[in-house]
Formats: structure tokens, sequence, C-alpha cells
């Protein structure tokens, strides 16, 4: 297990041990959650980097990482915890047949730990043998309200209360990142339990950071290529403007294809891999493929 970082410059040299290139505000909300032992709420758009953050913190810093994946409807018993009722209804059957009449015996019995089952936020706060586990809330703007208010107890002190069990509390915190894409409003309760960054587009040499570490593959005028034509798209008025995963997953494609630098033929039969909408690509197709591309390009000798 890796101790945590000490400064803000070892945690952006931690996160790049990962391949995360990490800007100064990012490591430095990051190094504070982690030193503060606070949860960490990250909010943008999708495929900036949010959820990758805390998988890379988990293997930088030889963690288990325990993940629970928003979604519409999330309850207490998919999130936290649930009772084993097929194996108690077999423990009362098993009571029935060996004649054993003590009840409030039986019901000590199955409501014992040996009937409970763990879901992520509960195995969150249990020890691990590598240390507290990273916990990723992901897209937590995807669950409702009612489900927030189970969190708040779990990110003020790091327990959470069964009632047949009583209140389980972490011996030692895990990291808690928790990830938003904003498509809605998360409670004001919530927030105020974490630290908040706002993670956005990065600038044309951070980007460029990160698609070499990446996709070290790709030769450097395609790279920068890609990142300078990405870079003009969200500029664009796009139902849904590409991500750095984006541009990564398109670097990956043209390596694949042994692509050397783009051209506007192999932009309109790889776009796919970088807009995930026909209208955005009808968009860009034709004359604006041929646009965008001079002008990333033009761009790019601007800046030598």
């Amino acid at each position: 297990m890796t101790q945590l970082p000490a400064s803000i410059d070892d945690t952006i040299t931690l996160l790049a041990g990962q391949n995360y290139i990490a800007g100064r505000d990012l490591g430095t909300v990051a190094f504070l959650a982690l030193k503060l032992g606070k949860p960490l709420f990250l909010e943008g758009e999708a495929g900036v980097g949010k959820t990758e953050i805390a998988r890379a913190l988990s293997l930088a810093l030889g963690r288990r990482l325990i993940r629970l994946q928003c979604y519409e409807g999330l309850d207490a018993s998919s999130a936290i915890y649930e009772w084993n009722f097929a194996a108690q209804m077999v423990a009362i059957r098993t009571a029935e047949a060996v004649g054993q009449t003590d009840r409030a015996a039986l019901r000590t019995e199955l409501s014992s730990d040996e009937f409970l089952i763990r879901r992520p936020l509960l195995e969150a706060l249990e020890p691990q043998p590598e240390g507290p586990p990273v916990l990723l809330i992901d897209e937590i703007d995807r669950t409702d309200e009612p489900f927030e208010a189970f969190l708040l107890e779990l990110l003020s002190d790091y327990q959470v209360t069964i009632p047949e069990l009583g209140t389980i509390k972490a011996v030692e915190p895990p990291i808690v990142i928790l990830t938003s894409n904003r498509t809605r409003e998360v409670h004001d309760a919530l927030k105020r339990r974490c630290l908040y960054h706002w993670v956005d587009y990065p600038g044309f040499q951070r980007e460029l950071s990160i698609l070499r570490a990446r996709v070290p593959e790709a030769t450097e005028k395609l790279s920068a290529e890609i990142v300078a034509f990405v870079q003009g798209l969200r500029g664009e008025d796009l139902f849904k403007s590409p991500g750095v995963a984006e541009s990564i997953d398109w670097a990956r494609a043209l390596v694949a294809l042994d692509a050397v630098a783009l051209s506007p033929d192999l932009i309109t039969d790889t776009v796919g891999a970088v807009l995930k909408y026909q209208d955005d690509i009808a968009r860009i197709a034709g004359a604006e493929t041929t646009r965008l591309l001079d002008k990333a390009k033009a761009e790019l000798a601007a800046v030598g």
C-alpha cells in the first residue's frame, strides 16, 4: 500500500504515474481531499476524466476500488445492504423442522451478520487488507433526492445505520469520489459535505499530454491534429461535444488503421469514434469537415 501524497506536486506526480495528467487545480483539490479525509465531488461534462481519477488513485495507492454506478430508482437495498431472504426462509423452515420454538432467538439469528448482503456503500466502510478503499459514487445526478438523503450520514460520519444491527462505522474512512454530469442539480446538503471541483475540458497542451500518455503509439503529428480538430469541434454548435475520452478512443482507432495524419476522408470514415449523435455527424459532414481540418492545421502551424 502506497502512502498518501505529502504535497500537491506529489499528488500530480502520483496521478501521472497512472497516465492521468491533472492540472494544478485538480491536483490541489485531490490532495486536500486525501489530506483532510473529505469526499471529493467532481462535476463536469461527460468524458472529461471524472471517473478516471478514482481508478488512477486506486491503482496508484494500491487500494481496492469500490464503484457504485448510480441510476434512476437506486435505493438503499441496492446501494447499502439487503437481507438474504432466501437464506432466511431456509433457516425458518429448518427451525420449524427441528421444533425450535424460541422466536426471540430465531429473530436474532435471522438479523445477524450471516444473512446480511453487503452492497458497495457498506463494503466501503469495512476494513480492507490493503487499507481504506476508494469509493466511487458515479453519476450521482442520475439518482433522485431521497437517495441523496441516504448518503448524508455516510458522507458526514462515514457510517450507516442498519435498524436490525445498529450503526456501522468505518475504522478508517474510505477515499470517496462522487461524480456528476450535471443532468440535474445535486442538493446543497450533499455538496456541503464535500470538496467541490468543476472538471473542464483541458487546454491544447494538457490534452496533447494526455493523448501522448494514453496513446503513445500515435505519431506526434497525428496526436496534435486530433487534439486541434477535437478542440475545434467543441467550438461548434453540437448536441454533445466530444470529451477527452473520445479523443483517446479516436486516436486508438486511427492508430489501428495505421494513420499518421488526418484527412477529410479519414475523418468521415472514423467520425463515429468521436461523435455519438447522427445530427452532430451530419452537421460537420462534407465541406465542414474540410473547413474544420484546415482550421486545425492552420492553428498548429501558427504555434509552430
